[in-house]
């Protein structure tokens, strides 16, 4: 099976985009396309998700960990307390409980594909004191206050 990507409509053949999570209020701006969910011998979903310009994913850690491939554009990810600059062709591994955002905060959307378990536990959103650890890196506090 091939899906093809159309960069004019930022989508795969066959793929429809979905609104990334339930819960809107921990996120902004972003689709989520499953090109690959659990088949044959194979555990893992392979997903594209799309930040539009201005957008964020939500701020969020969790037991299972995480390979994103940056598809397209650019802009900043808070992983653990560390803010990077994140462009097309950025390979990053989020390992199991580390604090991770992605936003589209440099005038570009932001399209990362991203490799998970099937099979895995749900996000754990930072409680108040996990933010006020996370904020002690002044770098992450501007991140965090971008919203």
């Amino acid at each position: 099976m091939i899906h093809r990507f159309h960069q004019d409509k930022n989508r795969w053949d066959g793929v429809e985009p979905h609104i990334y999570k339930e819960n809107p209020g921990v996120f902004r701006d972003v689709t989520k396309q499953v090109l690959f969910d659990n088949e044959a011998d194979l555990p893992v979903q392979f997903r594209y998700f799309q930040v539009e310009k201005g957008g964020f994913s939500s701020f969020e850690h969790h037991k299972h960990m995480h390979a994103v491939m940056i598809f397209k554009g650019k802009g900043h990810a808070l992983l653990g307390n560390q803010v990077v600059e994140v462009h097309e062709g950025d390979f990053i591994t989020i390992a199991p409980w580390e604090w991770h955002q992605f936003k589209a905060d440099m005038g570009d959307i932001l399209g990362f594909l991203c490799l998970v378990n099937h099979d895995r536990d749900i996000p754990v959103y930072p409680t108040e004191e996990n933010i006020r650890e996370i904020r002690k890196n002044p770098e992450a506090a501007r991140f965090l206050d971008e919203e």
